[in-house]
C-alpha cells in the first residue's frame, strides 16, 4: 500500500475507507484521470481478486482511448475486461435529446451489472465532486441502477484527483479530459456511427499534429475545433495542416473556436 502525506493524504484515506466498505468493486474504467485513480487505488486497497476494471466499448469510445485502457491495465496489472455496450441500438440515444447521457449510462449499467453480480461486487464510477454541478443525467441513471461514486464520497474534486494521481506516480494525472464522442454532437442532431467516426478521425488527426486538449464539435459538414487557449496561436500558424487534417476526416468547412476548449459547452443549449 502507498501512504501519501500532505493535503491529499486524508482524501486518499477516505477513498480507501469507502472502498473497504464496499469490499468488492467493478470499476467503470474509461482510462481518464478519475477512473484511473479509482481503479488503481481500488486494486491497491482491495487486491486484484476484489477489483475488476471494465471498459465500455462502443462507437462513442475513441479508438485511442480503448487502446490506452488496455495499456494502463497491463502497466498496472489490473484485472481488466472490455465490455461491448449497445446504446446505439436505443432510438432514444440516437435521437440525442437532453437525456442522451442517461440512456448511455443505462446501457453501461446493463452491461456491467451482470459482471458485478458474478463478482459479488458493486459497480463504481469515477465521478468527482466537480461533476455534480453540470448537466449530468447519466449520473442519476447510474445511481438508480445501483452504481456508487467513491470519489464523491471521499470529497475529491478534479484538482484533488490530479494532485493525488501525481503523488501516486500515475501517468494519468495530467491526461486531458476525454468525454465520449457523442458529446461533440449538438443536442437534436442524431448520433450515428458515421458521425462518431468523423469526429474520431478528426480528433485523432489533430492529436497527431501535437494538440492535446481538444474537441471537434460536429455541425453537419462543418467542424468547430476547440483547442486549449495556449494552442490557438499554434493552430493559426499551422492553419493549412489543421484544415487538411480535419477535412480528411470528412468535413468541408473547418472553424476554430476563439473561446477555446470548454468541457460540456453544448449543454448551454439546454
Amino acid at each position: 500500500m502507498v501512504h501519501v502525506s500532505g493535503p491529499d493524504g486524508p482524501r486518499l484515506d477516505g477513498l480507501r475507507l469507502e472502498l473497504r466498505r464496499l469490499g468488492r468493486v467493478v470499476v467503470a474504467f474509461s482510462g481518464g484521470a478519475d477512473s484511473s485513480l479509482l481503479a488503481w487505488v481500488a486494486q491497491d486497497t482491495l487486491g486484484a481478486g476484489a477489483t475488476l476494471a471494465a471498459t465500455a466499448v462502443s462507437p462513442s469510445l475513441a479508438p485511442e482511448e480503448q487502446h490506452d485502457c488496455a495499456t494502463l491495465a497491463a502497466e498496472w496489472s489490473l484485472r481488466w475486461r472490455a465490455v461491448v455496450t449497445d446504446e446505439m441500438a436505443d432510438p432514444a440515444y440516437v435521437a440525442n435529446d437532453g437525456q442522451r447521457c442517461a440512456h448511455c449510462k443505462s446501457a453501461l449499467m446493463a452491461a456491467l451489472t451482470p459482471l458485478a453480480q458474478a463478482e459479488r461486487a458493486t459497480v463504481v464510477l469515477g465521478v468527482n465532486v466537480d461533476d455534480l454541478g453540470d448537466h449530468r443525467p447519466g449520473q442519476a441513471a447510474a445511481a438508480a441502477a445501483g452504481a456508487v461514486f467513491p470519489l464523491v464520497e471521499a470529497g475529491f474534486t478534479k484538482g484533488d484527483v490530479r494532485s493525488a494521481s501525481r503523488l501516486l506516480g500515475l501517468r494519468t494525472w495530467d491526461k486531458p479530459a476525454a468525454a465520449c464522442l457523442a458529446s461533440r454532437v449538438p443536442y437534436g442532431t442524431p448520433v450515428t456511427v458515421g458521425v462518431l467516426a468523423e469526429v474520431a478521425a478528426a480528433e485523432s488527426a489533430l492529436r497527431r499534429l501535437g494538440f492535446g486538449q481538444l474537441r471537434v464539435r460536429h455541425y453537419g459538414d462543418l467542424a468547430r475545433v476547440e483547442l486549449a487557449l495556449d494552442d490557438l496561436a499554434q493552430a493559426l500558424r499551422r492553419r493549412t495542416e489543421v484544415v487538411a487534417a480535419v477535412q480528411a476526416a470528412g468535413y468541408r468547412y473547418v472553424t476554430l473556436d476563439l473561446e477555446g476548449f470548454r468541457s460540456g459547452n453544448l449543454n448551454g443549449a439546454l
